[in-house]
């Protein structure tokens, strides 16, 4: 197939428009959607109105995009709401979820697809810099004979991803979740890893320009994700405990050549359960000091995308 090359007007765009002036990656996640409502359920919220999905996703927008080099949101609350308050920085990056909301299963588990509509001349219009998209990849899910070959699905409709964004101009950044298979107990942390791992892999192979990867255990792992991606990686944070990521993020520098983060909900998530003045103070103070925290831990420690794409 024929690749539609970049307009005068769709000129490429590097990942150092997400980046740090070092080529680091400092973004901060606020693309949630169903994650955020489930959020607000737990605090007792299940009535929360999409007003108010909107409204904190601005107000986390305005506390911290000034720190990050970038901010990650989705197109449904997200970039309408925080366009319009002018809440993120002229000079900041703006990645754009760009997965289906609601994604597909097959028997319970989750199956890839895209919205063909939702791509990268999508973003760029939206204002974006980048393109994420999001995919849930079980390298070693079983294919019996008459079911669907999950893993296919999913790697093909990455390269779909990566074909239009390169086609538009557009960096595309590729995000994984191991998942639990049907009926299988917790994963033990070796398995984990090797899932982490060859799922890095696979998506490598499929030419993304950055990958946002769980961290994979260990040391170790993280070790073995840098010989197996090659290229550049940032690892995002699950929703841990805070202390417990600002520990990974180090390993991950450290060991596996991290380019830097991709976090949300370990800085901002305490502020879901707040409203009025006690949220705007846990923002501008905690979760700010979290995130200028975060962007210490891989100032001169996290390796510039741009070493990771030469080597």
């Amino acid at each position: 197939m024929t690749q539609q090359q970049p307009t005068q007007q769709q000129r490429p765009i590097s990942l150092d428009a997400i980046a740090d002036p070092n080529g680091v990656f400092a973004i901060v996640a606020m693309d949630q959607r169903n994650t955020l409502r489930r959020m607000f359920a737990s605090v007792g919220r299940e009535d929360a109105t999409e007003a108010e999905f909107r409204g904190i996703k601005v107000e986390v927008a305005s506390a911290l995009a000034p720190i990050a080099s970038g901010f990650l949101l989705d197109p449904s609350y997200g970039v309408p709401a925080v366009t319009e308050a002018g809440a993120l920085p002229a000079d900041r990056g703006l990645l754009v979820a760009a997965e289906p909301a609601d994604r597909g299963n097959w028997n319970g588990e989750p199956r890839a697809h895209r919205i063909p509509e939702q791509n990268a001349a999508w973003v760029r219009g939206l204002g974006g810099h980048a393109v994420k998209f999001l995919v849930q990849l079980r390298p070693d899910r079983p294919h019996p004979a008459g079911t669907p070959d999950l893993v296919a699905d999913v790697l093909n409709v990455v390269r779909e991803v990566v074909e239009d964004c390169r086609a538009q101009g557009v960096p595309s950044v590729v995000e994984n979740i191991v998942y639990r298979l049907p009926g299988e107990d917790e994963l033990t942390e070796a398995h984990r890893e090797d899932m982490v791992v060859e799922a890095a892999r696979l998506l490598a192979e499929t030419g993304a320009d950055l990958l946002k990867l769980e961290y994979p255990g260990s040391a170790k792992g993280c070790r073995r994700v840098a010989d197996a991606v090659r290229g550049p990686w940032a690892v995002l944070s699950a929703g841990v405990a805070f202390d417990e990521f600002q520990h990974v993020l180090r390993v991950a520098c450290d060991d596996g050549g991290v380019s830097g983060f991709i976090a949300g909900r370990s800085i901002w998530k305490e502020s879901v359960g707040l409203t009025g003045p006690a949220r705007t103070e846990f923002l501008t103070t905690v979760a700010t000091a979290r995130l200028a925290e975060l962007v210490a831990a891989v100032d001169g420690r996290a390796r510039p995308w741009k070493e990771a794409v030469a080597a």
